[in-house]
């Protein structure tokens, strides 16, 4: 029997295991039994047994199988008691004789369970579900977070999320969501909507929207570790192994993106010595896998520009040219008022000012009004081209559009060196 543990480092563990595990165990449950709910809450149920047994019994050698075995039997315990799921309860036995012992799949981890994960995600991201839903589905069933954790990351109440919640699984078995991977000509589609769940979780974290911190690690994490089973199911998917280089090559700068006192520090002033090294390496070293497949995407394209940045020891070392063609085959894949923005900051870093200037009055500028880093933008090349009245409205628009604490400072004190 395994010594018992304190009760401090048996709240750790489990709650380390939870994360790790929850999500590989939810979806096991629902490929069981077909019910988001009931595999949630038995999971749940589980980890609350572990919390109460584990500091008597010990940690058990297999965590992660003893908490899908015991969710698995209250899964089955809830069916028999519940005269409407007969048939259900039936079916979840059908193949498992001993319900007490574990599946050769649940020891060995072997593709049974990559397979019910993956089914999941595309479960959580189908199009059917508002864009907000399959963010908190894929971090709550996925990511093992609490309902207050993803509340408070999205700033919303945690009634609002719990509905939100509620609302999203119940669309699943009312429409019939099929938990599956989608297969042929449907694939495609479906792996972009997945990408933008987590890209979007992703950016979330590293410059929230809303708030005084501008960077939220729990979101950021949670993203990259996302990713990376996705890579591990899908290592054949191009764009999901180019979005999780673009994620580690932007992480890495974290470190200092904000100065000691939570104030943002721009690209070009942060000291390039303390980026993290290994996550470049990394980030490197998938977009040379890339490149290898020779079939350019987005994410692809986006992770290679992050590369270049990475590549230069100063701001000043920074090939802009290189950027500037990957901006102009970004746009050719993936067009949009963003991309073309950033193509404009670019070529103004590579020909001045006024070449930058010259590209940004060619974009939709109808389209980006309500966007802060367009104003931002605007006002730096305008402030270099020595336009301060034009520059300090830029400035003060942008401060307008933000939300976010840590660069509206920034701008406001972008606006008073241009005032003054």
């Amino acid at each position: 029997m395994p010594d018992p543990v304190r009760g401090g480092d048996v709240t750790r563990i489990v709650r380390d295991i939870f994360r790790d595990e929850s999500g590989r165990v939810v979806a096991h449950l629902v490929r069981r039994f077909g019910d988001i709910s009931l595999a949630e809450e038995a999971v749940q149920d589980a980890f609350v047994k572990a919390a109460e047994r584990w500091p008597v019994d010990g940690v058990p050698p297999n965590p992660g199988g003893w908490i899908t075995t015991t969710a698995r039997n209250r899964a089955l315990d809830v069916v028999r008691r519940e005269s409407t799921r007969t048939q259900r309860s039936v079916a979840a036995h059908h193949g498992t004789p001993d319900t007490t012992t574990m599946d050769d799949d649940l020891l060995d981890g072997g593709d049974a369970i990559a397979d019910d994960r993956l089914r999941l995600i595309f479960t959580c991201c189908h199009p059917a579900l508002a864009p907000e839903a399959r963010v908190a589905l894929t971090l709550r069933l996925l990511g093992g977070l609490h309902t207050a954790e993803i509340a408070k990351a999205f700033l919303v109440p945690e009634p609002t999320m719990a509905q939100r919640l509620v609302r999203a699984k119940k669309k699943i078995q009312a429409a019939n969501i099929p938990y599956r991977v989608p297969d042929g000509a449907e694939l495609p589609e479906r792996l972009g909507g997945v990408l933008a769940v987590l890209y979007l979780v992703f950016n979330e974290g590293y410059l929230a929207s809303s708030g005084d911190s501008l960077v939220r690690d729990d979101l950021c994490v949670e993203a990259i570790r996302l990713c990376r089973v996705l890579v591990a199911l899908m290592p054949d998917e191009p764009e999901a192994v180019g979005l999780l280089a673009l994620m580690l090559l932007t992480v890495s700068r974290r470190p200092t993106r904000v100065d000691e006192h939570g104030d943002l520090v721009l690209l070009a002033d942060q000291d390039r010595t303390r980026w993290d090294r290994p996550l470049i390496d990394e980030g490197h070293e998938l977009v040379r896998r890339c490149l290898r497949r020779n079939q350019p995407g987005p994410y692809q394209i986006q992770a290679a520009i992050a590369a270049v940045h990475a590549d230069a020891p100063t701001a000043a070392a920074t090939d802009w040219g290189q950027i500037v063609a990957l901006y102009d085959q970004l746009l050719v894949v993936a067009p949009s008022p963003v991309v073309a923005l950033n193509r404009a900051i670019a070529v103004g870093e590579r020909d001045g000012c006024e070449a930058g200037l010259h590209e940004l009055e060619a974009v939709d500028a109808t389209s980006l009004d309500g966007y802060a880093p367009h104003h931002a933008a605007r006002g730096e090349l305008l402030t270099r081209a020595r336009r301060t009245a034009d520059a300090a409205a830029a400035f003060a628009r942008a401060i307008e559009l933000t939300d976010d604490g840590a660069v509206r400072r920034h701008l406001e004190r972008r606006l008073d060196a241009v005032a003054r």
